[in-house]
């Protein structure tokens, strides 16, 4: 009776475990190529176009079409044409106005020739202001008249109505010729009464032209425009600075005179006749005419003893 109840129990576990023990067991490996599978499969129901990787959030197009190369040819094209309209109207107007220029050079230097050769032939030296043209370069010119300022009171009459000024010399000039007419456009600016405008033309002048006799010339003129402004204080130093940088200067005595001129307005007659004593000890029988008959009233303005 045992063994006949243990049999079949025995039986039935063998059953049970044969299929078990059948089966092969699974890997790791096979599980993840399971998934791999799995995963492939929604993929491509998903994304029917490529990996994620190659499609989520790109363009099926490439980054340049044909359609927009072209385009884009056709406005350089047309940016290179506009840009040789340019360049051929800027080289245009450079050869006009090279021809200009010229023209002008060539009538300013025989004007000047002239003039030099009347100045020479007459030998006489400027009279009034001292600064202003010979009296010929003024009567060629009918439409304007000399203005010559009261250099005691420090400002000219009311200005004329004068011709168009140049403020600069022709680009032809050069050396000499170029330093007068740099020095001419100031002294045109200060007689129209354009005083900002001759201070920086006569300025410039004296620093790209420091060699020429006419730096004094300026130098001494914008102090003057200066003082013609209504600055004293700026003429005075300028004035001072003229005097001491160059002596010998064809303009240093009239700096000193009007460097007294400029003081006295400041309120200081004392240092103007200081001014006005060294302008005697220094320059005396050498001094201008037109400044000798000045000096006195100028003493007399001062107070000076």
């Amino acid at each position: 009776m045992r063994f006949r109840f243990a049999f079949p129990v025995v039986l039935a576990g063998l059953v049970a475990f044969v299929p078990l023990a059948a089966r092969d067991p699974v890997t790791p490996e096979q599980r993840i190529e399971r998934l791999e599978k799995q995963l492939r499969q929604v993929q491509r129901q998903v994304f029917p176009k490529g990996q994620p990787a190659d499609t989520a959030g790109f363009s099926d197009e490439p980054a340049a079409t044909q359609s927009a190369v072209g385009a884009i040819g056709g406005r350089l094209d047309a940016i290179e044409r506009q840009m040789a309209d340019l360049v051929r109207s800027s080289e245009e107007n450079g050869n006009r106005l090279s021809v200009m220029e010229a023209e002008v050079a060539r009538l300013r230097a025989d004007q000047d020739r002239r003039l030099r050769a009347l100045e020479n032939g007459a030998g006489a030296a400027t009279a009034g202001n001292g600064d202003a043209l010979p009296p010929q370069q003024q009567q060629d010119t009918p439409d304007a008249s000399p203005v010559a300022p009261d250099p005691l009171a420090g400002n000219g009459p009311p200005p004329r109505p004068q011709p168009k000024v140049e403020t600069k010399p022709p680009a032809a000039l050069t050396g000499d010729a170029a330093a007068e007419a740099a020095y001419d456009a100031g002294f045109h600016l200060w007689t129209a009464g354009k005083y900002d405008e001759a201070i920086k033309s006569l300025t410039a002048m004296a620093k790209k032209y420091p060699d020429s006799r006419r730096v004094s010339w300026a130098n001494n003129l914008a102090g003057r425009a200066m003082l013609d402004k209504g600055q004293p204080r700026a003429a005075a130093e300028a004035l001072l600075a003229n005097y001491r940088r160059d002596p010998k200067g064809e303009r240093a005595p009239d700096s000193l005179y009007y460097l007294g001129q400029a003081l006295v307005k400041l309120g200081q007659p004392s240092q103007a006749c200081k001014a006005y004593g060294e302008l005697q000890d220094v320059y005396g029988a050498s001094l201008r005419g037109d400044l000798k008959k000045l000096l006195p009233a100028a003493r007399a303005e001062a107070k000076c003893s």
